[in-house]
């Protein structure tokens, strides 16, 4: 009966990392026109967030009550999942390369483990491990971390910070639902991340700029939201209201394992989309993604390890 749930999770996973993988290709064009990445984010998570809202009321019909109780869920996800960890990133990419930005934050799986192992004081079965060094072999080909610019120390923490929000996201994700339907998650997640970034926009915190005129788009140009739509309905209310249910089925660290698909999209859409160079070796980093993820799925779980991987990330208490 397990299976059959697990199954569909997996297919759900994939549509998730699919449909989060557009963002970049569609991204790009607002940016190269003078959009900043945190204003960029912020009008995208609106959109997704507006976009999933008249579903998410449907799905909770009239169940405020469940809105409340998951009220911690919501917060964490916005001010984590959709704000801190973005804004951890765009913050880290500022002095290190994009590549190993990226590489960085990626390694969530690799932290869910280390955390689950830590938590039961049971060593991960051997297909786990495998599965976690090949994804990461996998992980490293198809970015290809490095570039210009020296590894700044800050830069690095940065980085390392959006490595733990992108865990604490599966996380939250995975928590039981309390009739919470994960598309209200979602929604009010989202609307809640993007007042946040909107927020730190306007302090000043971060750079927030925006180009509301005709935008590079593929050929030709067209208007700016044009492909803020495609982003904001496609790869984030679609991305996360997918990616939310999936690892509800899933666990955390599955998913998170399941999610590193994202990068392999990303970059096929950049290939297709963009005409960016796709290299063989990113493509045997794919393939070796998808090895990996099929090691770590066929472990045999443990219940009371998959509940210690969906514990809370707190800190420790001194």
């Amino acid at each position: 009966m397990k299976q059959p749930s697990t199954s569909a999770g997996l297919i759900v996973a994939v549509i998730a990392a699919v449909t989060f993988g557009a963002s970049g290709a569609f991204i790009k064009p607002l940016l190269e026109s003078g959009w900043s990445p945190a204003a960029a984010v912020t009008v995208r998570v609106l959109i997704g967030g507006l976009a999933l809202l008249p579903i998410a009321l449907i799905a909770l019909r009239g169940r405020w009550d469940a809105l409340w109780r998951g009220r911690w869920r919501i917060l964490g996800m916005a001010t984590v999942g959709v704000a801190g960890t973005q804004l951890l990133y765009f913050a880290a990419i500022q002095s290190i390369p994009v590549g190993t930005g990226i590489l960085i934050e990626y390694m969530a799986p690799l932290l869910l483990v280390a955390v689950v192992w830590a938590r039961s004081r049971r060593m991960p079965k051997a297909v786990v491990l495998i599965g976690s060094v090949v994804a990461l072999a996998g992980l490293v080909m198809v970015v290809s971390p490095g570039g210009s610019g020296r590894l700044d120390i800050v830069g690095l923490v940065f980085a390392l910070g959006a490595m733990v929000g992108c865990a604490v996201y599966y996380v939250i994700a995975a928590r039981p639902s309390d009739n919470l339907p994960a598309v209200a998650l979602a929604s009010f997640g989202l609307l809640l991340g993007g007042a946040i970034l909107g927020l730190v926009g306007l302090l000043g915190l971060v750079p927030f700029t925006a180009n509301f005129g005709e935008v590079p788009f593929f050929e030709g140009s067209a208007p700016w939201w044009i492909p803020m739509l495609v982003v904001g309905v496609v790869a984030t209310a679609i991305a996360y209201a997918t990616s939310i249910a999936a690892t509800e089925m899933l666990g955390s660290r599955l998913a998170s394992f399941v999610g590193l698909l994202e990068v392999v999209a990303a970059t096929f859409y950049a290939w297709l989309l963009l005409g960016e160079r796709l290299t063989l070796v990113q493509l045997l980093g794919g393939l070796l993604i998808l090895v990996g993820i099929a090691f770590v799925r066929s472990e045999k779980t443990d219940a009371s390890l998959e509940a210690a991987s969906n514990e809370p990330l707190e800190p420790a208490r001194v």
